[in-house]
């Protein structure tokens, strides 16, 4: 359950990184796109319109678009170039752990995560490589940067997104903007998609909601893992039924013997309970170890198993009621014990 759960909250977080870690208050997108790496193309001209509305204090394009990567072996595998504005920074990589951004001033340069260097061999800084027949020299890596699509994200600025996805000038994915301080951002978002018919304006938690509803839900990948995650309480339920089922039974005359001294059933019930969540601890301790394990050690690969506090805290208390649910058949043949058994 605990993996599960992780995987889930892993994805998640791995379907809109990009909008998340963004700094952006609104998106202009264009109409009827479901998730940020895949979109078509909007005209830049609704950037100077977004400019002139009340409020909006930076519009800044961004481009996110799929290319082919040549490895130096000749290989070619499938990259997403994402181009930023570097004068603000707003969409660029995060979590820089050689390089620097200043770096990607120069017209072949470009980033990607460490955790993608075998898959486009890469094995050293300023190695050169090409994308889409275009020269570029590795400047940078960043750590924890993952792709839903498997396809790893290409850092550069929006110049030389341009130049190697070979994208029309005047067009453009996505359009971040910045407001001013103070001013009320539904109220701009309001105002600008009034003005703006033809394509969407999201906030950023909007659109990465947007994002991750549709790789988690429409395409499937989010209810296999629920539903792998509701079998693994299922079965958790029934293995402890079983074994405090078969204790119960084991000791049935001792339960007897209880009865007949004059023990009530909520004493016994007590009994039952108590062994419950002995199971429970017992059994969270080395669940949650493994899985906080297995946490740890997705960190340096491309899945993440993401666990939160609040998912730890959930999957404790997940824990108690599966071993409470089952308690019940236990106390349901303790009801039934005739004391008298102790004597035959």
């Amino acid at each position: 359950m605990g993996v599960q759960l992780g995987l889930l909250l892993g994805f998640t977080a791995t379907a809109s990184g990009l909008i998340d870690h963004s700094d952006a208050d609104l998106w202009i997108t264009p109409l009827g796109t479901t998730n940020v790496d895949i979109s078509g193309t909007q005209a830049t001209r609704w950037r100077q319109l977004a400019l002139a509305t009340p409020g909006v204090a930076s519009a800044d394009p961004y481009l996110v678009q799929f290319a082919f990567w040549k490895r130096p072996d000749g290989r070619a595998e499938s990259a997403m170039v994402v181009g930023f504005n570097l004068a603000n920074e707003r969409g660029s990589p995060w979590n820089i752990v050689a390089g620097n951004m200043a770096d990607l001033q120069q017209d072949d340069a470009v980033m990607i995560d460490e955790l993608y260097r075998d898959k486009l061999g890469v094995s050293a800084l300023n190695q050169t490589v090409e994308i889409n027949g275009r020269r570029v020299r590795i400047v940078g890596f960043t750590r924890g940067i993952r792709t839903f699509t498997q396809s790893p994200y290409v850092f550069t600025t929006y110049r030389n997104a341009l130049n190697f996805t070979r994208a029309n000038e005047r067009r453009t994915n996505y359009v971040l903007l910045k407001l001013d301080k103070g001013v009320d951002r539904e109220t701009v978002r309001a105002s600008l998609q009034a003005q703006m018919p033809y394509v969407d304006v999201w906030t950023r938690e909007g659109f990465s909601k947007k994002t991750q509803t549709y790789w988690m839900v429409t395409t499937g990948a989010g209810s296999a893992i629920l539903m792998a995650a509701a079998l693994g309480l299922v079965v958790g339920i029934v293995i402890v039924g079983q074994t405090l089922y078969a204790s119960t039974m084991d000791r049935l005359a001792e339960y007897a013997t209880l009865c007949a001294m004059g023990a009530p059933n909520r004493y016994l019930h007590a009994v039952v309970i108590k062994q419950a969540l002995i199971s429970a601890v017992f059994g969270y301790a080395i669940g949650m170890s493994v899985t906080l394990f297995f946490s740890h050690m997705s960190q340096r690969s491309n899945v993440l198993i993401d666990m939160p506090v609040w998912a730890i805290a959930l999957l404790g208390a997940l824990t108690v009621v599966m071993c409470l649910l089952g308690a019940l058949a236990s106390i349901k043949r303790i009801n039934h014990i005739d004391p008298c058994s102790v004597f035959k």
